[in-house]
C-alpha cells in the first residue's frame, strides 16, 4: 500500500470529523437558503396582492364617482407617474358586455377568455395562466352596486424574474458556503482535537522514552476531551507510583533478602556436607524455617503492590468489629501469655464496618503482632474502637520499647525496621501491608509514639452510616 493511502488511512477519522462537520454546515445552510426562498416568495405574493387589491378599490371608488372619464383620467395619472407597472383593466356592464378594456402589450399568450365567464365576474380572484415566460395573471373582481364589476389584473412576471435572479444567486452562495464548510470543518476538526493530538504526544514520548513522567496538558475544564485528559494523568501518576514501588521493592527485596538467602544456602550447605544425620536433619528444618519465611515475604510484597496498585480484590460485607478484634486476639494469645503481655479490648458489639472479613482481620493481627513483638513482658497492650460520625478508629495501645521520631514516618514504608527493632526477626512488611489494606477499603493509618513509653496504632475505618450506595447493614 502506497505510502498516500496509508497517511490517508492514518488520519481517516480526522476526515470522517471533518466531513461531519462540513456536511452539517452545509445542510444548514441550504435548509436557510430554502426556507429564506420560501419566504421571499410569499413576501412578494403577497406584497403584489396587497397592490393589486388597493388598486382595483381606488378603480372601482374613481369609476363609482366620476364614471368612466374619472376612471381613465386615474388610470393616465398612475402611468404617467409610475405609480406601478401597466395593468389589466376591465369593466363590464350587468349584461355582461364590456364598458371600458386596457391590456398592457405583449400580454396576447394570456387567454382571457376565461374573464368572460360569468362566474368571472363575481367579486373574488382568478388566477389565468399562459404558454410563454409571462407568469400568471392574477384578476380581481369587484362588484358595484348598479351591477357594474371592475376587474384588474397584474403579472407575475417580475416577482418571477426576482425570484428566479434570487435562484441563481443562491446557487452561487451555495458553492461559496461548501467552501466555508470544508474550510471551517478543517479548522474545527483541528482545534476540537488538539487535546487528541496532546495525549498521543504524551503517549508517543512515553514509548519513545520509556518514562512516565509526561502529561497531557489540561485546562481544567468541563470538557469532556480535557477531562479524559485529566484521567489519562491519573492513569499515568498511577503506573508511574506502581513502577516506583516495584522498583523500591526490588530494590529493598535485592537489600534484605540477600542475608536470609545467604543463610539459607550456608544451612543447605552444612547440612549436606554434614556426616552427622541429626545435624542434617535439624539442618533441614532450619532450611524449610527459611524458605518458609522467604515465601511469606514475597507474598506479602504481592499483596501490598496488589492493594497499592488499586487491584487488591476484596469482598466486601458488612462485618462485626468486636468478632474481628476478637478473632486477631486469639490468634497471638498463646504469644502474649508466654509473654506475660496482657491483652484487652474496648470495643463496642454493634459496631460493624463494611470491609473484607479476611483481610480486616489480617490487619488486627498484624497490628496486634507488631503490639506482642515489642512489648517487654509484663505490659499492655488494648484494642479499643471510637466511633467518629461515620467512621470509627480503631487504636492498637502498647507499653512496648516505642519508635524513634525519625523512624515514625518510615514504619509503614516496605521492608523498613528501625535499628532497634532489628534484633527480633521480621519480614518489615506488617505494617506497609496494614496501611496499603486499610487504604484500598478508603481508610487512612497512622501512628504516635514515644521512646520506652509505647506506641498507639490508628486505622480508621468508614462504617457506611448514611451511604446509600451500601447493602443495609446487619442487625
Amino acid at each position: 500500500m502506497s505510502s498516500k493511502w496509508t497517511d490517508a488511512l492514518r488520519h481517516a477519522f480526522t476526515l470522517r470529523l471533518g466531513v461531519w462537520y462540513a456536511a452539517l454546515f452545509a445542510v444548514s445552510a441550504v435548509a436557510l437558503l430554502v426556507v429564506t426562498y420560501s419566504l421571499l416568495g410569499r413576501a412578494l405574493a403577497t406584497q403584489d396582492h396587497d397592490v393589486l387589491a388597493s388598486t382595483l378599490a381606488r378603480y372601482a371608488a374613481e369609476y363609482q364617482r366620476a364614471g368612466l372619464e374619472g376612471l381613465r383620467t386615474l388610470v393616465d395619472a398612475d402611468e404617467s407617474e409610475g405609480r406601478h407597472e401597466r395593468l389589466l383593466l376591465r369593466v363590464v356592464s350587468p349584461r355582461k358586455e364590456l364598458i371600458y378594456f386596457s391590456q398592457p402589450p405583449g400580454w396576447s399568450a394570456f387567454d382571457l377568455s376565461a374573464l368572460d365567464d360569468p362566474a368571472a365576474t363575481r367579486a373574488g380572484w382568478l388566477m389565468i395562466g399562459n404558454d410563454g415566460d409571462q407568469g400568471v395573471l392574477e384578476v380581481g373582481t369587484l362588484g358595484l352596486a348598479n351591477g357594474v364589476a371592475v376587474q384588474v389584473g397584474r403579472s407575475s412576471h417580475v416577482r418571477d424574474e426576482l425570484l428566479a435572479n434570487f435562484r441563481a444567486r443562491a446557487f452561487e452562495v451555495a458553492g461559496v458556503l461548501a467552501l466555508l464548510a470544508a474550510a471551517g470543518g478543517l479548522v474545527i476538526t483541528y482545534i476540537a482535537l488538539a487535546p487528541v493530538r496532546a495525549m498521543q504526544m504524551t503517549t508517543s514520548t512515553i514509548l519513545r522514552t520509556r518514562r512516565f513522567e509526561a502529561r497531557v496538558p489540561t485546562q481544567g475544564t468541563r470538557d469532556p476531551l480535557d477531562q479524559l485528559g485529566a484521567r489519562v494523568n491519573d492513569m499515568l501518576a498511577q503506573i508511574e507510583a506502581l513502577i516506583a514501588g516495584m522498583k523500591g521493592a526490588l530494590d529493598n527485596i535485592a537489600h534484605d533478602l540477600r542475608t536470609p538467602l545467604t543463610r539459607f544456602r550456608n544451612i543447605a550447605e552444612a547440612a549436606l556436607a554434614s556426616e552427622n544425620p541429626v545435624d542434617a536433619k535439624e539442618g533441614l528444618i532450619s532450611a524449610v524455617q527459611e524458605s518458609d519465611r522467604l515465601g511469606a515475604t514475597l507474598t506479602a510484597l504481592i499483596d501490598v503492590s496488589e492493594a497499592e496498585a488499586g487491584t487488591l480484590r476484596l469482598q466486601r460485607e458488612w462485618v462485626f468489629l468486636a468478632a474481628s478484634v476478637a478473632e486477631a486476639m486469639s490468634l497471638h494469645e498463646d504469644d502474649a501469655e508466654e509473654r506475660r503481655i496482657t491483652l484487652a479490648a474496648v470495643v463496642n458489639p454493634s459496631i460493624n464496618v463494611f470491609a473484607d472479613r479476611t483481610r480486616l482481620r489480617q490487619v488486627l493481627a498484624n497490628l496486634i503482632e507488631n503490639a506482642v513483638k515489642y512489648t517487654e513482658p509484663g505490659g499492655t497492650i488494648t484494642i479499643e474502637a471510637v466511633p467518629q460520625g461515620t467512621q470509627v478508629a480503631v487504636n492498637v495501645r502498647d507499653t512496648g520499647v516505642g519508635i524513634g521520631p525519625d523512624d515514625l514516618p518510615l514504619v509503614w514504608d516496605r521492608l523498613y525496621r528501625a535499628d532497634r527493632s532489628r534484633r527480633t526477626r521480621g519480614l518489615g512488611l506488617g505494617l506497609s501491608l496494614v496501611k496499603a489494606i486499610v487504604e484500598a477499603h478508603g481508610g487512612r493509618v497512622s501512628a504516635s509514639s514515644v521512646l520506652g513509653e509505647g506506641s498507639t496504632f490508628t486505622i480508621t475505618l468508614q462504617t457506611g452510616a448514611g451511604r446509600s450506595d451500601l447493602p443495609a447493614p446487619v442487625s
